[in-house]
């Protein structure tokens, strides 16, 4: 009999403070400390928990598994010991999710078990484990939540450009020189395709599902929602044609505000590396914060 493994999937980890409401397990923790909380958690594990900021978008994901074929998986990373995380597991179990692999590290970083996974995209709460993942190289956010709900069952990802899907070399010279010396690096360099940023396998692992599928079939839809504007876009068109690897939708917005047009859009969750993108997209749709690059430095 062959070995299991998760070869072909899309492998998505996710911390239990993002799949599920932790705000009151997490004050015990910080304010009366291990042993206390501890025993909050087994004094409660029969208590089921509430969804928290990336349960919408774990049970968008999972729908994918409806399908001919078993396309995702999502593992749970989590600090809890086994025996505090039963709670989290009974919850699990409560609302149907198919999340059957897990790693408990019992205070220690989530962090070192995305690689082991080989996870595509990892989503915690833990600002800390989400900027060790994206120094091992791998996409990774910290989750904020949002009111809107894409009700359908197609999954909408939206991704900022520079530093996300695309290594930052561009906005270090924005950041450098300002937006006449960006926009003169970007026409000179048109033609030559951007370095890749730690969202671009986690978009290919994307791009690989909706292959399978006719276009205008397809359970999964991306844009790229991204502050440039001609003719800084032709870089990043000629960048995608390179690793051939398709969007669906692309906003060249130009330095406006990214928020209503990710809830026109649709999006279940819009990854971008500025914290203040993330706070205003966060009034419209979820939104995960990707500490990474220059601008976080």
């Amino acid at each position: 009999m062959a070995a299991p493994t998760l070869e072909g999937k899309l492998v998505v980890a996710i911390s239990s403070r993002a799949l599920f409401d932790l705000a009151e397990s997490h004050r015990v923790y910080t304010e009366r400390g291990v042993d206390s909380y501890h025993q909050y958690q087994i004094e409660h594990e029969d208590e089921i928990l509430a969804p928290g900021p990336a349960f919408a978008l774990v049970t968008k994901l999972l729908r994918l598994n409806r399908l001919p074929k078993q396309y995702v998986e999502v593992i749970l990373l989590s600090r809890n010991s086994a025996d505090t995380g039963l709670r989290v597991f009974n919850s699990i179990k409560h609302y149907g999710l198919d999340i059957s692999r897990a790693a408990f590290t019992k205070g220690e970083s989530t962090s070192r078990y995305v690689p082991a996974f080989g996870a595509h995209l990892f989503l915690s709460a833990d600002t800390g484990d989400v900027r060790r993942a994206l120094e091992e190289g791998y996409a990774a956010a910290t989750i904020f939540p949002s009111v809107f709900r894409n009700e359908t069952d197609e999954l909408r990802i939206a991704f900022d450009g520079d530093a996300v899907l695309f290594s930052d070399e561009a906005e270090r010279v924005y950041q450098a020189g300002g937006l006449a010396a960006f926009t003169q690096s970007e026409r000179d360099a048109a033609t030559t395709p951007l370095s890749g940023g730690p969202f671009k396998e986690f978009l290919a692992a994307l791009h690989r599902i909706q292959a399978d599928f006719p276009e205008d079939r397809s359970p999964i839809r991306t844009a790229l929602v991204t502050a440039r504007s001609a003719p800084a876009h032709e870089r990043v068109i000629r960048t995608l044609r390179a690793w051939n690897i398709r969007i669906d939708e692309a906003l060249f917005l130009g330095g406006l505000d990214k928020g209503e047009f990710l809830r026109a859009f649709g999006a279940d969750i819009f990854f971008d590396d500025q914290a203040q993108h993330v706070a205003s997209a966060a009034m419209h749709v979820s939104a995960g914060h990707v500490p990474h690059g220059v601008a976080n430095q």
